[in-house]
């Protein structure tokens, strides 16, 4: 027959015996307790110590270009560029996840209307580096140059793509360009044989500020 009050005396001698071995070895104590609030805090995932922060699919994320005030390529041309997130992005539990600084590689490409920004890698405070996948609008505005007009405008403070580069320069001459920031892209080579004779071209021109801002297309999960 089941005795209550021995069970209860066995017990109380239990406890009492486990915890004289916890305080005569402390090193014990400290893995016990230590395995004791992984359980706690992640029942039934004792490995997992970090919650993921998520953040969902169609976000905005504003960004900009430090490197010029505006990029000028051609309507057929791709440009690598790194891009600055401008603002705090906040998880749905309020908690700040990308911080403004980080950093953002992808590329300018030629879409079938027009030029868009394909983000490839977000780069995080100590260069922790994640898949990401958003993209800018579709930039359609393009500017037209024409031989003997003065580009000044266009092109003061620009980062200028290499095919749009080489096509202004057959234009307008070697020295409009000799100031401005020449971005090493992919257009110069599809430009070779079409440059002589030109008179005008059309160029895209995007201010990264109000072009680039990135919306995710799908969720990004972050550790």
């Amino acid at each position: 027959m089941f005795n209550s009050k021995k069970w209860r005396i066995g017990t109380s001698l239990l406890l009492t015996l486990g915890m004289t071995l916890a305080t005569a070895t402390p090193g014990l104590s400290n893995r016990a307790m230590a395995q004791f609030n992984r359980q706690t805090q992640f029942p039934g995932n004792p490995r997992r110590p970090f919650s993921v922060a998520r953040i969902p699919a169609g976000t905005l994320i504003p960004v900009g270009y430090e490197e010029a005030e505006k990029v000028v390529v051609t309507p057929d041309e791709s440009m690598r560029l790194t891009l600055t997130v401008t603002q705090d992005i906040r998880d749905v539990q309020g908690r700040v996840v990308i911080p403004f600084g980080s950093e953002i590689e992808g590329e300018l490409r030629p879409v079938s209307n027009g030029t868009q920004f394909f983000a490839e890698q977000l780069i995080i405070g100590d260069r922790r580096r994640f898949r990401i996948d958003a993209i800018s609008k579709v930039i359609t505005d393009t500017e037209r140059i024409t031989k003997g007009a003065n580009a000044g405008d266009i092109l003061k403070g620009a980062a200028v793509g290499t095919g749009a580069s080489a096509l202004l320069s057959a234009i307008l001459g070697d020295k409009v360009l000799a100031t401005e920031r020449l971005l090493i892209g992919a257009g110069l080579g599809a430009l070779s044989g079409v440059l002589l004779g030109r008179e005008k071209a059309e160029v895209v021109v995007i201010y990264p500020e109000e072009d680039l801002d990135l919306r995710l297309r799908s969720d990004l999960a972050l550790r």
